[in-house]
């Protein structure tokens, strides 16, 4: 197996971090914990899967890199997040996985994780769940990158993230990294909400967005 030996010989760094919560108690002690560099490859397409990560510390983005080594961010993983979850059904990875900046991460080993899904199917159950949230998170930020103005997007973005209330929007991400999951230049982003701010749109606080008006 390429790699992985040196993955798993870790010590615990980020017992703080809750295990996901589709995941039977007792084997949260099988994982074990990776601290990776800014820019660090924490597996790279084609290399034989070790199992399903957890973000502890930091951001780790999902890349696929085309023939002209152009990238396309699949996925950036924050704190709490998981990634790779289809490697659990793979013999190896079809994409990279990089440090966006220093990180610590905690593998699941895709074997334990395999053996218990057969052992409890209310394990599976869960785990489908769980798979079923980031199949509707992923239709919306389709519909997302389908609307063509930059304003309906992120108007679109601020619909979908608000509270109960439909007046906030906490950002439990950095503006760069919402720009990218919409689709957008940060500098498109930053120039939209600054317009939306100025015509008394919203109101932009250091970790929240408050929608002061509808759309007109």
């Amino acid at each position: 197996m390429r790699v992985i030996a040196s993955r798993i010989t870790e010590p615990c760094l980020g017992s703080f971090m809750r295990a996901p919560d589709w995941l039977p108690a007792h084997l949260h002690a099988t994982a074990v914990e990776r601290s990776l560099a800014a820019g660090q490859a924490l597996f790279r397409a084609g290399e034989e899967t070790a199992g399903l990560y957890q973000i502890v510390i930091g951001k780790v983005r999902l890349v696929r890199v085309d023939r002209r080594g152009r990238e396309a961010v699949l996925q950036v993983a924050t704190p709490g997040e998981t990634l790779a979850e289809a490697s659990l059904f793979s013999s190896v990875y079809h994409c990279d996985a990089i440090a966006v900046t220093k990180s610590v991460v905690r593998l699941f080993p895709k074997a334990v994780l395999l053996n218990e899904f057969e052992r409890d199917p209310e394990a599976g159950r869960a785990f489908t769940a769980m798979l079923a949230r980031q199949v509707m998170a992923l239709r919306t930020r389709l519909e997302q990158r389908n609307i063509h103005s930059a304003r309906d997007r992120v108007r679109h973005y601020l619909a979908v993230n608000a509270d109960p209330s439909g007046t906030t929007v906490a950002l439990s991400q950095t503006l760069k990294d919402i720009a990218s999951e919409l689709g957008l230049t940060h500098e498109a982003f930053y120039r939209t909400l600054a317009d939306m701010a100025a015509d008394g749109e919203i109101e932009r606080h250091q970790r929240s967005i408050l929608i002061k008006k509808a759309a007109i």
